[in-house]
């Protein structure tokens, strides 16, 4: 009856029982007492087979309004180790759910009822328990804590402090696992969810099948949640992976892996793009920007001809004094092409008199002031390189000036270099007594290996961001480069099969930028999976500060996964996306 019709009623007493028990007992007399019915024996037999079959049916839809109801008030325990994560190679599994249908919204309609309060609501019972145990949990602390317990054996255990209603579980019994294609994943997931209802743990739930099944994998956690990084801890040994596991962590530098973000490029430019695209574009501040970028790029252009791989503590380091670099280049440059020239600004240094030096080049030093004097000259300006004439023009702007220019670059540059925080991004290569290892994102790519990034962002979250940022630009270089040429470009025997590389970025409104804008939207391509979690959609926007934007990074997500929100538009946009 209670599955009959398009109109359910389930919220009710199960009165198929009163039938189930009717019939079973006219199956008992029939079986036992044909005479009492007026009935031959073999006709008795057979009617009462009948009414049996007829009190197992409706005994069937008794019990299944009581699991029903049972549901409504309290979901089935359900607990899973690590040992059994279901792990596939075809398949991604979430966890247990069911397919909502038009039955499930009139069973929610359902509960809203006041006639059907009790069947919804604790009982009675539950209550009082839980009035007794605000009242008397310091006079009977064993009982209490045995109430509060959750045991099978404690009928009045507390439900499960997860928060949320009950009901929108409760109104299907019969849930299944719940999974995603893998083919799926290089169309991105979006994970949304209000604070402390379950983002980390889905993420370890995500990340553990990840390990197993070989992936690169890859979690940026602000926060640099002990207990993630546990989990990523253990997976990787049950797996057989601890060797390939790698900790970035900015608040434990003592025993962090180190890592420089632009001292891996294709092309030279990148340096200055991943250092300048993390300033401020819009308005007057895109020329500030433009001129940061150009005045890193001929830094890291002056480093990489000197046969210096380029950090942010060197980029720092030129950019508050260029002259050094202009001198280092020109000395390296003019001995190997010039070496006359370079004679004649040796043999200049000493005669210099301060009345000699040009307005625009005051505060420089004399060996500065005595190569643009050479390099000035008809002989000099028959030499080109256009390295050393853009630290040329570089250091011919007025010192105040050129501060003023280069005033939006430094701030950023101090978050990066300050601290034991150099350290960990400028890596001193050299140094063969530090013990902590040194990787980059093309590396772990090939090796298959795992990294956990903790940017402690609870304790600095403007360096945080800007190391986040310094990685993910890095990130879509080298997704650029695995595109083009294959993860094993340049290695003997290597294929140009596509490694899944699955990234986790938990709470990535904090640390995404505009370089996370062609991570999502190219970085498929090269087999990069994009996980994030977040709370609201506007979190989104606030970071990016432009609607335009934050609708640009939604619309890359393929997959939407939506714990409890408090937001009604973010929740409305999980109805929009399902309709």
């Amino acid at each position: 009856m209670s599955d009959r019709y398009v109109i359910e009623a389930m919220l009710r007493p199960a009165v198929e029982l009163n039938t189930a028990v009717v019939a079973a007992c006219a199956s008992y007399i029939c079986a036992t007492a044909p005479w009492a019915v007026a009935l031959a024996p073999t006709v008795s037999y057979v009617t009462a087979g009948g009414f049996a079959l007829f009190a197992l049916k409706r005994t069937r839809e008794g019990l299944r309004v009581l699991r029903y109801r049972r549901n409504i008030r309290r979901l089935p325990r359900y607990v899973m180790t690590s040992a059994q994560v279901p792990v596939s190679h075809q398949r991604l599994f979430l966890g247990r759910g069911f397919l909502w249908e038009q039955k499930h919204t009139q069973r929610l309609q359902a509960t809203l009822r006041p006639e059907v309060e009790r069947y919804v609501n604790p009982p009675a019972l539950y209550q009082a328990a839980r009035r007794f145990e605000q009242r008397h949990e310091y006079r009977y602390p064993a009982l209490c804590k045995w109430l509060s317990s959750q045991s099978a054996l404690n009928p009045v255990r507390p439900l499960p402090d997860v928060g949320g209603k009950p009901a929108l579980h409760g109104i299907e019994p019969d849930e299944v696992n719940v999974s995603l294609s893998l083919l799926e994943r290089v169309g991105h997931m979006l994970v949304l969810g209000t604070t402390r209802v379950g983002k980390t743990r889905l993420a370890e739930l995500l990340i553990t099948q990840d390990i197993r099944r070989g992936n690169v994998t890859i979690v940026f956690d602000p926060k640099g949640d002990a207990d993630l990084l546990k989990r990523m801890y253990a997976e990787a040994h049950r797996a057989g992976r601890a060797s390939e596991l790698q900790v970035f962590h900015l608040g434990w530098p003592d025993i962090s892996a180190r890592y420089n973000a632009v001292g891996r490029f294709n092309r030279i430019s990148e340096v200055a793009t991943r250092v300048a695209g993390q300033l401020e574009g819009g308005g007057n501040n895109a020329v500030f920007r433009e001129f940061a970028w150009r005045f890193v790029n001929i830094i890291a252009r002056g480093l990489v001809a000197l046969g210096r791989r380029p950090d942010f503590g060197l980029i720092m380091r030129y950019v508050n004094n260029i002259s050094d670099l202009y001198e280092e280049y020109a000395e390296f440059y003019l001995t190997q092409n010039a070496p006359a020239l370079w004679g004649q600004i040796e043999n200049l240094v000493p005669i210099i008199d301060e009345r000699d030096v040009p307005r625009h080049m005051e505060g420089r030093s004399m060996r500065v002031v005595a190569i643009e004097q050479v390099l000035g000259s008809d002989e000099g300006k028959r030499i080109y390189d256009p390295i050393l004439d853009g630290l040329r023009s570089s250091v011919r702007y007025d010192q105040k000036y050129y501060d003023k220019i280069v005033a939006s670059l430094l701030p950023l540059l101090e978050k990066l270099t300050s601290g034991k925080t150099a350290q960990l991004i400028s890596p001193d290569y050299t140094d063969l007594t530090d013990p902590r290892p040194i990787f980059d994102w093309q590396q772990v790519i090939r090796k298959k290996g795992i990294v956990y990034i903790g940017l402690d962002a609870l304790s600095d979250p403007e360096v945080a961001a800007a190391v986040g940022n310094s990685m993910f630009a890095d990130l879509v270089s080298v997704a650029g480069h695995i595109y083009k040429f294959g993860i094993n470009d340049g290695l003997p025997g290597g294929e140009g099969k596509k490694t899944p590389i699955s990234l986790h970025c938990d709470e990535f409104n904090e640390l995404m930028g505009d370089e996370f804008i062609p991570l999502i939207n190219k970085g498929g391509g090269a087999g990069i999976e994009v996980t994030a979690y977040t709370q609201t959609l506007p979190d989104i926007e606030a970071r990016l500060g432009s609607a335009a934007k934050a609708a640009q990074v939604v619309g890359n997500f393929n997959s939407l996964v939506m714990l409890r929100v408090r937001h009604t538009e973010t929740a409305e946009f999980d109805d929009k996306t399902a309709s």
